[in-house]
């Protein structure tokens, strides 16, 4: 029988050689010194050898009883290292199809499938909110339980909408595994109604025309780096979704049809927008173009032309003006034109709908919305222009 001093003063000699324990076990020194376990055994006849690791890394007791383990196998008529190996296939089988595993090739999935970057960062963004013990956990063995008190750590910070975030990226998740063959339920889906519903944040806007055209006057008088002034002053003529404004790419502009032309992987609803351009607004790009025409992007940052101005920049010049968060957002601007021009009662508001790039419920229709309105459209954004304009002088209409 070994003993740990019997182990320890075992000296490597110029070929491996064994020290023996019992029933099958022994550790075989190496000429390098490393000393490792083995249990020798006998299956069908045939003498087989189960390694189990390392001394001092697996002591003699833990050798001792891992030896027990695979004897108790024997008794059972399987054999230690087929059970050796299909644990080990098990486990990388597990790793494989662990939360994040199944995560991240989801959002590859969607990648391929043309969603913008900006959504594919939220997901990431969102995978890493989940600790590390959910993220390597197999997808299959996550009870709702499990998942709530995740999402309820968050609710504990005060963060509801991130908490409603996680659920909802989870849910993708546990459907995409079981879409795949990966486990057979969504537990996020048990959780509805179990979480606190956050209440909805509406963007600030100004949607009184006195007020708006002190606004526009503030914007005129604003000064700073062109791409800041100018994106701030065609935002209001534009209306769109500020992502959207400030990654204008001069690809997309066609000055001779008057028509800024979005691709459908840049917009929230995944379909292709077009804008018509008003006179002033491509009076603003034109300015743009003597400064910025020869590179990607029309309002490019002042640190590197090869990216677009910041996601806040309209946001943070309206700061610097003297707006707050609570007065005016660069958002805010959609929220005023779309009060503006209902309010105006000469627009279809379904045309008014799509100039702001709101989906459209029914395919037919959706379709019929993106053509029958253009003319409209085109004459509504020549209208809100020359309106601007004159809250702009006059400040009241």
């Amino acid at each position: 029988m070994l003993t740990d001093t019997a182990i320890r003063n075992a000296k490597p000699r110029a070929k491996p050689y064994k020290v023996s324990d019992s029933q099958g076990l022994y550790l075989l020194v190496n000429p390098r010194g490393s000393k490792l376990w083995r249990v020798k055994y006998r299956i069908d006849g045939i003498e087989r050898k189960l390694a189990i690791g390392p001394y001092p890394e697996i002591t003699l007791a833990e050798a001792r009883a891992a030896r027990d383990a695979a004897r108790r196998q024997l008794t059972h008529a399987i054999d230690p290292n087929y059970a050796k190996r299909q644990a080990r296939i098990e486990a990388a089988m597990r790793t494989e199809n662990s939360f994040s595993k199944v995560a991240e090739e989801l959002i590859a999935k969607r990648e391929k499938e043309g969603v913008s970057p900006r959504t594919l960062e939220k997901y990431r963004w969102v995978l890493k909110l989940f600790s590390a013990e959910i993220r390597r956990r197999p997808v299959a063995e996550i009870s709702p339980s499990e998942l709530l008190h995740e999402l309820k750590n968050q609710e504990r910070r005060g963060k509801y909408e991130t908490a409603k975030r996680m659920r909802s990226f989870a849910s993708r998740v546990f459907r995409y595994a079981a879409a795949t063959a990966r486990a057979e339920r969504d537990p996020a889906q048990m959780l509805l109604g179990a979480l606190i519903q956050p209440r909805v944040k509406h963007f600030a806007a100004i949607t009184e025309p006195t007020e708006f055209g002190a606004l526009l006057r503030a914007i005129e008088d604003y000064s700073g780096d062109p791409a800041v002034m100018n994106a701030l002053k065609l935002t209001p003529h534009l209306f769109q979704r500020p992502g959207e404004l400030r990654q204008m790419e001069w690809g997309e502009i066609n000055f001779e049809k008057a028509v800024w032309t979005l691709p459908r992987e840049k917009m929230k609803m995944r379909q292709p927008h077009a804008v018509p351009l008003s006179r002033q607004a491509v009076e603003i790009l034109k300015t743009m173009e003597g400064l910025t025409g020869k590179g990607k992007y029309v309002f490019p940052s002042v640190r590197s032309r090869s990216r677009p101005i910041s996601e806040n920049t309209v946001s943070a010049a309206l700061r610097r003006m003297g707006y707050t968060k609570e007065q005016m957002t660069a958002h805010g601007f959609r929220t005023s034109a779309s009060s503006l021009l209902n309010e105006s009662g000469k627009w279809n508001p379904d045309a008014i709908e799509r100039a702001l790039a709101h989906m459209v419920s029914g395919e037919i229709r959706r379709i019929y919305n993106q053509s029958a309105y253009w003319a409209e459209r085109v004459a509504m954004a020549q209208w809100w222009s020359d309106y601007l304009e004159e809250l702009r002088e006059s400040g009241n209409r």
